[in-house]
């Protein structure tokens, strides 16, 4: 995951001379037996020094407060912007969607309960932003993570933008995921009274999680899932949220960083795989509707006890949406359909940001260390009958035994 300081340039740097008093180490002036001065004395002296006056100090200083936040404001994305109807093209005249992006967004998938209405003000796009960056930012350094919660990066530090929508989801209206079906409701049922009784982590064979048993990337298809980036939730965007378009006259390739995933889409019409043939990441198909390329894609496998997103079967279908909205945005668009788990389909939009190439190298391979120190710990916990404080069957376990679990 890359990181890049955009809050620096442009700040007014104020020179003030002071006196020697005011920088003279602490300990130097001991030694020559001096006293530092009074604070309201060092301030009066640099007022003195200074070549502006209180008064064009400050005006300054909201000037560029006001600019400061304009480039803020300037940076939600507002989904009421229109798509350009005469993007750049490539050299065989297709719009022209070659180059590097960010998946990830501080955007909820849902919109939140205490939120009735689906847009927010930029002013308070940018508020809820910092709120979801703040609270992204509060990592256990107890717990073993690799994202960009690491280093004192701060989300400003990367090219994911505010967003003017209180939720990705944009059908229904609700801004909320529609009912399970009785089917998808049996199931997921289903899953968490598995979940209670054995610990998933405690086998290879039963572990839920494609990503960390590096088969898949997190997040191939579709590529905008919401939540925050890099946290724990399963519609979170991962660590790796960079891609690559590349484009030819009858394909489209979305290259991945998460796992190096690759999707090759073609775009001459051929017909899907057979239903008998299924893939991890689908089977896609693409065209060109205008200056939007439609990509639809089916054959999920759907091999439990791992899902695919949001917990749906073999029979999803995702139709994604990608339009140019500006020199550095698509707009991105998809629409859910999986019969088996919810009463009807759903969508969302997005935004996709350029970035700066290139990507990087995801280093992932099966047998790492992590996967079976995590198994072997998990095995030896179930067999001394000490469970994770967190593992729901914990909940009748007191003292020691109750603490003796941690996973990292």
């Amino acid at each position: 995951m890359r990181k890049r300081v955009v809050g620096a340039s442009g700040v007014v740097t104020f020179l003030i001379a002071v006196s020697p008093w005011a920088v003279a180490p602490a300990a130097a002036q001991q030694a020559a037996g001096q006293q530092r001065p009074p604070r309201d004395a060092v301030e009066e002296a640099a007022r003195k020094a200074s070549f502006r006056t209180e008064a064009e100090a400050a005006k300054e200083w909201e000037a560029e407060l006001a600019r400061k936040k304009a480039e803020a404001v300037a940076k939600v994305y507002d989904p009421s912007k229109p798509v350009l109807t005469a993007p750049p093209k490539t050299p065989w005249g297709h719009p022209d969607l070659r180059g590097y992006y960010i998946t990830a967004t501080y955007t909820p998938l849902q919109r939140p309960r205490t939120v009735e209405k689906p847009l927010y003000t930029p002013e308070e796009a940018i508020g809820a932003f910092v709120t979801q960056a703040d609270t992204d930012a509060k990592a256990d350094p107890a717990v073993i993570h690799y994202d960009w919660k690491e280093f004192g990066m701060e989300a400003w530090q990367s090219p994911v933008r505010p967003n003017m929508r209180t939720g990705l989801v944009v059908d229904p209206a609700t801004g909320t995921l529609p009912p399970l079906t009785p089917e998808g409701q049996k199931r997921r049922a289903d899953a968490q009274a598995l979940a209670r009784t054995r610990d998933h982590q405690t086998g290879v064979q039963i572990f839920g999680n494609l990503y960390t048993r590096c088969i898949l990337g997190l997040g191939a298809i579709p590529l905008i899932r919401g939540g925050n980036p890099g946290s724990t939730e399963a519609t979170s965007a991962g660590v790796s949220t960079e891609i690559q378009i590349f484009q030819t006259p009858d394909h489209v390739a979305i290259v991945h960083q998460s796992n190096s995933d690759v999707r090759i889409i073609p775009l001459n019409g051929r017909p899907h795989l057979p239903q008998t043939v299924r893939q991890w990441n689908g089977d896609s198909r693409g065209r060109w509707q205008g200056n939007t390329l439609i990509v639809e894609t089916t054959n999920f496998n759907d091999y439990a006890p791992s899902t695919n997103f949001q917990g749906s079967t073999d029979a999803l279908q995702i139709v994604e949406r990608f339009s140019v909205l500006d020199a550095n945005t698509l707009r991105y668009e998809y629409t859910v359909t999986d019969p088996k788990t919810w009463t009807r389909p759903w969508s969302v939009e997005a935004p996709l940001p350029r970035i700066d190439p290139p990507l990087y190298e995801f280093a992932c391979h099966e047998q790492n260390y992590g996967l079976i120190n995590l198994v072997m710990g998990a095995q030896i916990r179930a067999t001394d009958g000490v469970l994770d404080p967190r593992d729901p069957r914990a909940a009748g376990q007191t003292g020691a035994a109750a603490g003796g679990g941690g996973r990292e």
